[in-house]
């Protein structure tokens, strides 16, 4: 078996509802899904979910290759970035051409990707994630009960802006998740996207951790900030988790070593192998990972194999346009399925018909980091900014989605 050609696609991911953190929210709940599907010499084609940035130059690394060969592979394709750096979305490009490589060994092999790494138990523990900064208390409380309809106990909200706001919206998350659970004790994390610096961080979590469990605080100060991580971790009760934007082993090592994280996450992007060796690095040092991501297809399949997977992150629980999955949700877990490789299928004239697409980034995007971030709680400067002041993105524009295709 030979790899032949690659195409690539971009879909979005229809929220219904504004979807942000503390950084903007996108008003129309319209996000971009990039896609890469890899073809090979027998038929088999294999699919990963995530950027295509530079993917003719790391393509070149794998092409006529054995895509079973798929670790050796992925060593190929950092050495073919060798000079320009593997991070950010080369290395999500790397990680959706090994995603896809995955994808097609698996199918080859006739089993599901989770079976073909060692999983016994199909089932994947799972946490809600709204996206939620930008919701009414109303429209919080609705989306987290669909999320508690399916078995959902745990939790984890956008803030970061305001102690009191998030300290009621917690509040009221935590109403809904304990009466779903009959009175059982939800679990409850909050996520601020790199918005503090280290004094906010641990000022901010301790106040609201005179009235709230929080299970752990995410990305509480900026990610390569390992001493400023550590001081938070030792200043509050709750776990620090961040890694979602590491990319590659030798950013997790310092953190790791100054005792900066107690819960490493892996983004979705980034691929299998990756997750697999940063698993199994984390597990060195008795800690737990949890992958993040809309759509962690990859990583649910490569969590069941490693022997330290705390939970996986649910955002929507619908997938991308044109994009089927065979998994389920139900009692608070993702159900993978039996279809051979990752059972991702791809319409592409579905994604074609749908010609919907979000406008270009604009500096008030979650992907953009605001100018004064870790300014704004300065009362007298700035003032106090509630949450439901967060920039708004108005994304309303369509055009058409086009393929590229290699061969």
């Amino acid at each position: 078996m030979r790899i032949t050609g690659y195409r690539t696609l971009t879909t979005v991911q229809e929220w219904g509802r504004p979807v942000g953190d503390a950084n903007g929210v996108f008003s129309d709940g319209v996000v971009p899904v990039s896609i890469v599907i890899v073809d090979t010499d027998e038929g088999i084609s294999g699919v990963g979910l995530g950027p295509h940035v530079e993917i003719e130059r790391i393509f070149a690394a794998i092409e006529g290759e054995d895509p079973r060969a798929v670790t050796t592979l992925y060593d190929r394709m950092l050495r073919h970035t060798f000079k320009a750096g593997h991070a950010g979305p080369v290395f999500g490009t790397i990680g959706a051409l090994d995603t896809a490589l995955w994808d097609i060994k698996a199918q080859a092999a006739g089993e599901p990707l989770w079976r073909l790494l060692g999983g016994r138990d199909r089932r994947v523990t799972a946490y809600a994630s709204g996206l939620d900064i930008g919701l009414t208390d109303d429209e919080l409380v609705r989306e987290y009960e669909v999320y508690a309809s399916h078995g959902l106990r745990a939790a984890k909200l956008k803030g970061g802006l305001d102690i009191e706001s998030d300290r009621h919206r917690l509040s009221l998350v935590k109403e809904v998740l304990t009466e779903a659970g009959r009175g059982r004790r939800p679990g409850l994390m909050l996520d601020v996207n790199e918005a503090w610096t280290r004094k906010q961080a641990v000022r901010h979590v301790c106040e609201l951790e005179r009235t709230l469990d929080l299970i752990w605080i995410e990305e509480p100060v900026r990610r390569w900030d390992a001493e400023g991580l550590a001081a938070v971790s030792r200043g509050v009760c709750a776990s620090v988790a961040t890694g979602e934007n590491l990319t590659g082993l030798e950013q997790y090592r310092p953190l790791i070593a100054a005792g900066a994280v107690d819960i490493v996450q892996m983004a979705a992007v980034w691929g299998v192998t990756h997750f697999l060796r940063a698993s199994a690095l984390a597990h060195a040092h008795d800690l737990p990972v949890s992958p993040i991501g809309n759509s962690p297809i990859g990583l649910l399949h490569a969590a069941t194999s490693v022997p330290n997977h705390l939970t996986s992150e649910l955002q929507d629980l619908h997938p991308p346009v044109g994009v089927s999955v065979d998994l389920h949700v139900e009692d608070g877990a993702f159900i993978l399925g039996d279809s051979p490789g990752l059972g991702v299928r791809v319409d592409e004239e579905r994604i074609r018909v749908a010609n919907r697409r979000p406008q270009a980034q604009t500096a008030d995007s979650p992907n953009v980091r605001p100018e004064r971030a870790g300014r704004r709680l300065l009362a007298g400067v700035d003032g106090v900014i509630p949450a439901r002041q967060v920039p708004v993105v108005p994304l309303n524009a369509r055009h058409e989605v086009s393929p590229t295709v290699r061969h």
